[in-house]
Order: C-alpha cells, then structure tokens, then sequence
C-alpha cells in the first residue's frame, strides 16, 4: 500500500527539495536543493529517513496537509505556530491535518515525513530549482504527494534542542572574493562595516541587500565566470546580491566577497526587513 498526504493549502511557496544536483555545472545545471541545509538534514535525521530523502520546504509558513496514512512527521527550520511540536518527531494519524502559521524568526521551515516524499527524480533530484524551472512544480492545493518506505530504523530522539532562527541583527562572516581588486578600499570598508537591509524581492536564488552602494575601481566588462553558494555578486547598483541554493551557474558581475560557508544556511533564513551585518572573517 502506498502511503501518501495530501495538500490543502500551499501558503506563499511550497517546494520539494532534497540535496540537490552535484557535479553538473559543466552542464549548465545547478546544485539547487534545500536552501538551509542544516534543517534539511536534521529533519530527516529526526523521522529516520536517508540523508538525501526530499522535504518540503515551506516559505513563510501557511501549509496545510491532511495525512491519508499514518506517517511520522517532523518540521524543523523556522518555528511556525502549529498542531505538531517543532524539531519533534510526532505521529500524524490517518485524517489527521498538519497546519502551519506563520514563523516568529526565520523564513524556511522543513516538512520531512519517514521514508520522504516519493516524488520521481529530474537529473537527478527532487529538488525545485525555481530559476531553471527543473524538477517537480511548485506544490499546489490538491496535491497528493506518496510518500516512500522507511529504510532505516527511527533514531529514537524526542527533541532536538536547536535554536530557533535569529531575530533582529544578523552577522555573517565574510572572506575576498576573486574580483575583490575590482572595487576600491573604501567599497571593502563599507562592505564590511555598514548595516544592510534584506530587500522584498529575495528569493531562492538570491538575497537581495539594500545599503550604500560599492564603488568600482574598475569599469570594464567582466566576462561570466562560475559562481556558487555564498557568493556576494555586485550588479551595476552597486548593491550587493547573496546567492542561494538556486543561484545561476555563471555570472557577468565582480564578485567581492563570500559568506563563510558554515554561515551560508543562516542566509536562508533572513526575512525582508531584517538587518544584515558582514563582517571579514579572520579564517
């Protein structure tokens, strides 16, 4: 018997993400995956699914699911008023719904089910990429989504005690990026100390920083070179833009400085209006 859940409302975005597509940027293709991978991964720790098991993940709260089978079920990632404790792994009986408010802190929030969401592969992935429009489509109300067989036992674990995503001020740790010459002394100064704001057209691929603009020592065209995660790429604003999981592949803008990578999933929970701080690594 296949077990499965079915969507009764989305909220603003709903995705199927896993860990994503390695190893094909040769190709043009994106990593894409779970914007904050340590939720990711937790999640499926927590219901005792392979560490590459697909989730769902939630922007902003607003998802409602009924379980048409009994399933075991954990939300990790930004903490959403709810039937189900969080970071908890918690039975969901059959005809049982599973609703999720909005967050307090953070953006993101995870659904993982045993045995995850039993959706099929695109190169690869059951990953979403919203900029190359690979993998399943965004979820949708009515969506009935199967949900695979366990494979390993359930780690045995009531809670795990993870802090819930910052409020207010965020600090990043940054290090130079190749094109860090491209800019002047004092762009790297302003980098690195002023307060930026996280802007409402943020999304998977980037966010977006609103800020004083970095100045250019140079005018000259660049051309495109690779990018990946945590990258700070400057655009003609002179405002910086902070990829994320679906960020493209190549990029025709300097890129001046990167996040430190063990800061990057903090990134995925940044919400627009709040204060974002980059700070020069001493890595």
């Amino acid at each position: 018997m296949t077990r499965s859940v079915t969507v009764l409302e989305t909220g603003a975005l709903t995705t199927l993400q896993d860990a994503g597509r390695p190893g094909q940027g040769a190709l043009g293709i994106g990593r894409s995956g779970a914007c904050d991978r340590a939720s990711y991964r937790l999640a499926n720790r927590l219901v005792g699914s392979p560490p590459d098991a697909a989730v769902l993940e939630v922007t902003f709260g607003g998802l409602a699911l009924r379980a048409d089978h009994d399933v075991l079920v954990v939300t990790t990632g930004a903490r959403c008023e709810g039937q189900v404790p969080h970071n908890a792994p918690t039975p969901l009986r059959s005809g049982a719904e599973l609703r999720l408010g909005a967050p307090a802190s953070g953006l993101r929030t995870y659904v993982a089910v045993r045995g995850g969401f039993a959706v099929e592969p695109v190169l690869g992935s059951r990953s979403t990429d919203v900029l190359a429009g690979l993998g399943p489509a965004a979820v949708t109300t009515d969506d009935v989504l199967a949900v695979g067989e366990p494979a390993s036992p359930v780690p045995g674990i009531d809670l795990a005690p993870v802090p819930d995503p910052e409020e207010g001020d965020v600090t990043l740790r940054v290090l130079p990026g190749p094109r860090r010459d491209w800019f002047t002394g004092d762009a790297w100064a302003s980098l690195v100390t002023q307060s930026y704001t996280v802007t409402t057209d943020s999304n998977r691929v980037g966010v977006r920083l609103d800020g004083e603009p970095l100045e250019r020592a140079r005018t000259d065209e660049l051309p495109s070179e690779g990018l990946v995660r945590g990258a700070l790429q400057i655009p003609p604003s002179g405002k910086p833009v902070l990829f994320l999981a679906d960020h493209p592949v190549t990029g025709g803008y300097p890129v001046i400085a990167y996040v430190v990578d063990d800061d990057v999933d903090r990134c995925a929970q940044l919400r627009p209006g709040q204060s974002l701080l980059l700070r020069e690594s001493a890595l």
